[in-house]
């Protein structure tokens, strides 16, 4: 039984006072139509329509039931009305979250772009570099950059970043270029984490993976910050590649172990797996996805 329907029948029923004048509304036969009340009085374990030859009477328990589903049948068209009109012209809230230096440097030009051609819908941008529970934070979009995705997220690839590892000119001249990621262990590195991080390093030898613990004074959950002091000579550090960019322009980094690095990491735009993806979350990624991989 599709309760939707047998409640719109009951509705129906209820306001014509007749199975008969339904049943023609709706050209079916007769027996269709109080079969379908007759299988929702069941379902409910109560009469809901008091029957004689000549009228219909709701009981109590019908009139009762008839207001509330009215109130979930008005709703249900308000809902339906409300997406259609949203596919006309998205509209609405979305929130999403960011990572700090990969949004503020790639995503917010695309981000503000989207702003000025969607007036009707509200951006709430968290910058951060922790990763977020799109739950618990009620977010309806996360940008990650990773390597591994979680089972059962819904995804969309929007692009890809190379991690490299970079030291300043100045600092191989004094301290000697690393030529394997197991020299590492004797250079001042300059470690990012966060709250799940460890100080390993990880590189591809030979098709085997390697994982290289490194030591170093300066611990921040920031690329550009350690970035900056590698530039200054302070160590080495390991960074993706949109972060590295303008300090190996401009001559004030190197990459090093290049022969070593692991495949590119994946930037995904994350959803939720337990919600319903709106439009205007949907037209969001396409935006983004155009933007980031063009051509594709």
């Amino acid at each position: 039984m599709d309760k939707l329907d047998a409640m719109q029948t009951f509705v129906r029923v209820a306001e014509a006072g007749s199975f008969i004048a339904v049943a023609n509304q709706l050209q079916v036969a007769r027996s269709v139509v109080t079969r379908q009340v007759a299988a929702l009085e069941k379902h409910l374990g109560t009469k809901l329509i008091t029957r004689s030859t000549r009228s219909l009477t709701l009981t109590a328990a019908g009139s009762a039931y008839l207001e509330k589903c009215r109130l979930i049948l008005n709703m249900v068209d308000a809902a339906e009305s409300s997406l259609a009109e949203e596919k006309a012209v998205p509209r609405g809230r979305i929130r999403l979250g960011l990572p700090l230096t990969y949004g503020l440097q790639e995503l917010m030009p695309a981000l503000l772009d989207f702003a000025q051609t969607q007036p009707f819908i509200e951006l709430i941008m968290d910058l951060s570099d922790q990763r977020a529970n799109l739950i618990e934070e009620g977010l309806d979009l996360s940008i990650r950059i990773t390597a591994e995705l979680q089972p059962g997220d819904i995804v969309r690839k929007l692009g890809q970043c190379r991690l490299l590892t970079l030291a300043s000119p100045d600092y191989l001249a004094q301290h000697g270029e690393p030529r394997h990621p197991s020299d590492l262990r004797q250079h001042e590195c300059l470690i990012y984490a966060s709250d799940t991080a460890v100080s390993t390093w990880s590189y591809r030898d030979k098709g085997q993976t390697l994982q290289v613990p490194v030591r170093g004074r300066i611990v921040a959950n920031n690329g550009a910050a350690l970035t900056e002091g590698a530039a200054r000579g302070m160590g080495i550090t390991r960074q993706p590649d949109f972060i590295a960019a303008p300090y190996l322009a401009q001559g004030r980094v190197r990459a090093v172990l290049q022969d070593f690095e692991n495949a590119p990491l994946g930037i995904y735009a994350v959803l939720p797996s337990n919600r319903y993806i709106p439009h205007r979350v949907s037209v969001l990624i396409e935006h983004l996805a155009r933007v980031l991989t063009p051509g594709q």
